[in-house]
């Protein structure tokens, strides 16, 4: 169920002129979910649900408390504003208390699309009939998930901030498997748009790896040139922005002495990270954390290190403004952008991975991860793919993969989304060729 903006001021008024707290943020937000799963080259489930839920924060005292409902009536929401401030007055105090916000100015960001929410089940339902039969013809087994979503939402605190948006999304993963098991592939896409997701594409490209994939080699681990594709990119470069971890010397970007290395070239000179949240093709929320209004704000600029993200709370403690945080990630060359083709072509010896999966973090201070690759790794040698090798696990720091000469090209930003994540967010990532990535022991996962 989807409120308009009308409808989510009132419920949010209507709570917070319920308490008699100190202070005061109420939130309502609905949800209209759909989906359709396939496996084994068969349609499996399909299904929908809407959702609505309210919730309000009180602080009593400088103690906090806070309570949903799910129901939208004015009895369930007495019921919650009653149990947060019960829960407040048992609280301890909040020693990170800030006061609400008051009136801010919201630039409207987009990312809704009515087509996307209520996409017809028939015409889903073709998409992936296409992609099934495209599966048989290959004697491929394929296996999917379709989801499409809306969300409305809107904040309101008692210092006189609201804040309201729509957001839509549509997904498409596919994985497919040889039937021997031996070879997969697999493609993930999603947008805002429904009629800019391609699904023809994601069930290509993922047959086409299973096809590619089939009889592959071992390889010794170790340290290897690599093209990171867009999706293994994006599956593995995380980044932490906040200003609070790297004071407190638990950061990539923390420096001796409880400095921070802001000012200090930590990538590649080519690198750019920003968020936009006007981004035509990422577009995002209008407010950053905090409520504090987003803005196009660059972490990183031609390799340098140029801005952290201070909340509220951390930027009262170090007499700094407080800063928006990144509503979303773009991660763009300010040199030409190199293609595929190009980075192949110009790699003497070295492997192409096509995405990573299961992946953890072993130490924040270096941005360390490992995980496994999979569905696709093939050895490159004088600029041709020679054959597709078994998979393995790795051990490698974000921080020590753009570094300052070790990037050797960086291709166009496309959107992306992490597989780990099954669709649900998106930023704009590109291909990464680079000299030295770390693989520690062989996978046998597929």
């Amino acid at each position: 169920m989807l409120l308009t903006e009308k409808e989510c001021k009132t419920i949010c008024q209507k709570m917070l002129g319920m308490t008699r707290a100190d202070d005061a943020s109420a939130s309502v937000g609905g949800e209209d979910f759909s989906h359709l799963r396939f496996a084994a080259n068969d349609f499996s489930t399909s299904g929908r649900r809407e959702n609505v839920s309210a919730q309000i924060t009180v602080w009593i005292g400088g103690k906090r408390g806070s309570a949903s409902a799910n129901d939208l009536d004015e009895a369930s929401l007495r019921r919650a504003v009653d149990e947060a401030e019960r829960l407040a007055r048992l609280s301890p105090v909040d020693k990170e208390y800030v006061p609400t916000l008051g009136p801010q100015k919201y630039k409207p960001a987009g990312g809704y699309v009515d087509a996307t929410v209520n996409i017809a089940l028939k015409k889903r339902a073709q998409a992936i009939d296409e992609i099934i039969r495209g599966c048989e013809k290959a004697e491929i087994i394929g296996a999917g998930f379709h989801h499409a979503n809306g969300t409305a939402g809107g904040t309101a605190t008692k210092n006189g901030n609201f804040n309201y948006r729509r957001s839509s999304l549509v997904s498409l993963s596919t994985t497919a498997r040889a039937s021997n098991g031996q070879s997969s592939g697999y493609f993930l896409r999603n947008h805002f748009d429904v009629a800019k997701l391609d699904t023809a594409r994601v069930g290509r490209e993922a047959v086409q790896r299973a096809l590619r994939s089939q009889n592959a080699r071992v390889l010794d681990p170790g340290v290897y040139p690599v093209i990171l594709e867009p999706q293994a990119a994006d599956d593995l470069i995380r980044f932490n922005w906040d200003a609070r971890t790297a004071d407190e010397g638990r950061s990539p970007y923390s420096a001796p002495g409880g400095k921070t290395k802001l000012g200090q070239a930590i990538f590649d000179p080519r690198i750019n990270v920003y968020s936009d949240p006007w981004h035509p093709e990422v577009p995002a929320s209008p407010a950053a954390q905090d409520g504090i209004p987003a803005e196009k704000i660059y972490f990183v600029r031609n390799g340098v290190l140029e801005n952290l993200h201070y909340g509220r709370y951390w930027a009262k403690q170090k007499n700094k403004p407080a800063t928006p945080g990144p509503v979303n990630t773009i991660l763009e060359s300010s040199a030409k952008a190199a293609t595929m083709d190009e980075m192949i072509a110009g790699m003497t010896r070295g492997l192409l991975v096509s995405r990573f999966w299961y992946i953890r973090a072993v130490d924040p201070r270096t941005a360390l991860f490992t995980g496994l690759t999979r569905d696709g790794v093939w050895y490159i040698e004088n600029g041709k793919i020679q054959y597709p090798v078994r998979n393995f696990r790795f051990n490698q720091s974000v921080l020590a993969l753009l570094a300052p000469g070790n990037v050797e090209a960086i291709g166009m930003p496309e959107r992306v989304s992490g597989s780990e994540t099954q669709g649900r967010g998106a930023s704009m990532t590109p291909a990464i060729q680079v000299k030295e990535f770390h693989f520690s022991s062989l996978s046998e996962a597929v």
